[in-house]
């Protein structure tokens, strides 16, 4: 059963999901999405024993904005996140997250590693992502265009992995139209300026970095080296899937319980 609630964080009334007991798991979502997109995983991850915990990010879903507005320093959601980590209790919870959800773990790996029980860092490096900063900036002047939504759903099925069939990958790119522009924006443009690498060597918790071979917003070479620099980190490559794992993978609860499992044994 999923209990859901409305809690202020950080001066936002926050959207909340949460299933299961046992060790915590806090699941983050992608750029300008909502915790919707763990909608296949939640209740199979807490049949495995998981507290699992899916917040709708600031600005997104059914949480209300950030007190400044829509956010562009990923920073700022990773002190969101360890504030609601406080606020709901959660002791040594595993944190994972895809895409700016991969990057705000990376960043809470530094910033409390020594309080979290490990991270899994899907479809993010530690250095700033690659994408055009200036064409954004010019882009928040005219988020309203009637081709947004079009180019949301194109967008996300060329970054759809090829071993995902189209039935599914036309469902992932439908439901990722949902998203405010102004708030996608400008999580991209924290996407673009995001840097935690001078604080990786000092990450006192088990990281395991994750992308899939056919996610074209990624550098690979990037990705193996955010996790070379992890003291003891696993990176794992994913054949013929993209930049949304959750998503694609069949059965992905079964694949992040083994993830999660191999943490707690490098601990």
């Amino acid at each position: 059963m999923i209990e859901a609630a409305y809690t202020d964080i950080g001066g936002t009334l926050s959207y909340v999901e949460q299933s299961g007991t046992g060790r915590p798991v806090l699941c983050l979502h992608t750029a300008g999405q909502s915790g919707v997109q763990w909608r296949h995983t939640t209740a199979a991850l807490a049949a495995l024993g998981y507290r699992v915990v899916v917040p709708d990010l600031p600005g997104h879903g059914r949480s209300e904005p950030a007190p400044g507005g829509p956010v562009t320093d990923l920073g700022d959601y990773a002190a969101w996140c360890e504030t609601l980590i406080g606020a709901l209790g959660l002791r040594r919870p595993f944190v994972v997250g895809c895409s700016i959800g991969g990057k705000i773990a990376l960043d809470l790996a530094v910033r409390m590693g020594e309080r979290l029980a490990g991270v899994v860092a899907m479809a993010a490096e530690a250095g700033p992502g690659h994408i055009g900063l200036a064409g954004l900036r010019r882009e928040l002047e005219d988020v309203a265009a009637p081709s947004r939504a079009d180019r949301t759903h194109l967008g996300t099925l060329a970054v759809v992995g090829r071993k995902v069939t189209a039935e599914r990958a036309g469902l992932i790119a439908t439901m990722h139209r949902r998203e405010d522009p102004a708030v996608s924006t400008s999580d991209l443009l924290g996407w673009g300026t995001h840097d935690v690498r001078a604080g990786l060597a000092r990450v006192r918790c088990p990281v395991h970095v994750v992308a899939g071979a056919d996610d074209l917003w990624l550098d690979l070479a990037a990705v193996r080296a955010t996790a070379a620099a992890v003291p003891g980190a696993r990176c794992t490559i994913l054949d013929g899937i993209g930049h949304y794992p959750m998503e694609e993978l069949e059965d992905f609860a079964a694949t992040l319980h083994g993830w999660l499992s191999g943490l707690g044994g490098t601990r």
